[in-house]
């Protein structure tokens, strides 16, 4: 029983919107430690853990020539137009055929470019059939103007097949620099962005007879205007395990998505300890050193989920005017197992787990927060979620050496 209450408070402390288990899930597990069914738990464990890690995730993005689409596509999957790999840009649309995208840190994502109806024969039921529209989790419809008549008949048809769709109105940057330009002592950027929405939501509001939620981006400044409200919009319609795959394929444009991010990865891992044994004993701190190879692979995968892998820090580097190794002194991850003339690597640890069991206590932090592999990934995850959060407080990133 205190098990399951344990279990039950750990989680209670992620956000809902971060949470990677169903509450079906969650209910499953207590009832099998209220039973005293270890193996039990253990079992639906390992399955929602192999669901959470081979969940396929698609979306399908379809939009007119000209409108940024394939940018739009390189933006969602954090990749430069001249990137190896992106999606061609520029390029006049002449196949019928839809084009897949992987992610380039998640294979199992995958974005598809579909051509524009209004390029097409068919009419939407039968385009989207032809599509395959059962295979994407959801639809993003692009324009770079007001929404047309085929937008809304889209939409409908969509809404019809019970899937879920999104309007996106991209080039919002360009939009504003030519009313900058073109009214500079009038000009206003907050009711610019009020006129483009209105327009865009007039003629779809009547023809959905519902108020359509738009989303105003710029496919290269990602962490403004309605980029991050679009993925986090995008993250509420999909399941727990699909939830989980998408967080970690976003970029990190703002600390609110970093830190669900870190929520998501934590809760995993402590899915993981569970898994690996929840009523095992205390391991002897000095054999921590003896694991640390092990882990390298899991801390090097959760580096590049936060945007901290070495190619991409290099092109931040490179944005900073400085090399890796001087842009390396202002981050605290490439130095969390060195020991220095103060603190040892065993200090440090025991120092973490006493403030873990002073947080949470009871059964599960006597069991399995002590657990090796719980408090050196939870360790790094909040060091490499606030190196994160750091880089994108540019001016006081190096205000001081860490």
């Amino acid at each position: 029983m205190a098990w399951a209450s344990s279990i039950d408070e750990y989680l209670k402390n992620f956000k809902r919107e971060s949470q990677i288990l169903s509450e079906k899930t969650i209910t499953l597990i207590k009832s099998h430690i209220q039973k005293n069914d270890l193996q039990g738990a253990l079992s639906v464990i390992h399955s929602a853990l192999r669901d959470i890690e081979s969940a396929p995730l698609n979306i399908a993005v379809t939009g007119e020539t000209g409108t940024g689409k394939s940018t739009f596509i390189n933006a969602l999957r954090g990749m430069g137009q001249e990137d190896e790999g992106a999606a061609p840009t520029g390029v006049t649309e002449e196949t019928m055929e839809r084009m897949s995208y992987k992610h380039p840190k998640l294979p199992q994502v995958t974005i598809w470019e579909l051509p524009g109806i209004w390029s097409t024969s068919f009419p939407p039921q039968s385009y989207l059939k032809t599509m395959k529209f059962s295979e994407y989790d959801f639809f993003v419809i692009i324009s770079a103007s007001r929404f047309k008549e085929y937008h809304v008949q889209l939409a409908k048809a969509i809404t019809m097949m019970k899937m879920n769709f999104y309007f996106v109105r991209t080039k919002i940057d360009n939009d504003l620099a030519n009313e900058q330009r073109s009214k500079p002592k009038t000009f206003n950027e907050e009711n610019v962005l009020k006129r483009i929405r209105d327009d865009c939501s007039k003629h779809l509001k009547k023809a959905l007879s519902r108020e359509p939620q738009i989303f105003l981006v710029s496919n290269f400044d990602v962490s403004d205007y309605d980029f991050p409200k679009l993925q986090t919009a995008l993250l509420g319609e999909l399941s727990a395990h699909k939830h989980h795959v998408f967080m970690l394929s976003l970029n990190s444009v703002t600390e609110r998505e970093i830190n669900l991010k870190r929520d998501s990865l934590k809760q995993k891992v402590f899915l993981e300890a569970l898994k690996a044994g929840a009523l095992a004993t205390i391991p002897l701190i000095g054999r921590i050193r003896d694991d640390l190879e092990d882990l390298n692979a899991t801390f090097h995968l959760y580096r590049s989920y936060f945007g901290l892998d070495d190619a991409s820090l290099e092109n931040i580097a490179k944005d900073f005017n400085m090399s890796m190794d001087e842009l390396k002194v202002h981050l605290r991850f490439p130095h969390l197992f060195e020991e220095d003339n103060n603190v040892s690597v065993e200090e440090k640890l025991l120092k973490y787990i006493k403030y873990i069991s002073s947080v949470t206590g009871g059964p599960v932090a006597t069991c399995i927060y002590y657990r090796k592999t719980y408090y050196l990934q939870t360790l790094f995850l909040d060091i490499a979620a606030n190196d994160a959060i750091a880089l994108l407080n540019k001016r006081e990133f190096f205000e001081k050496k860490v």
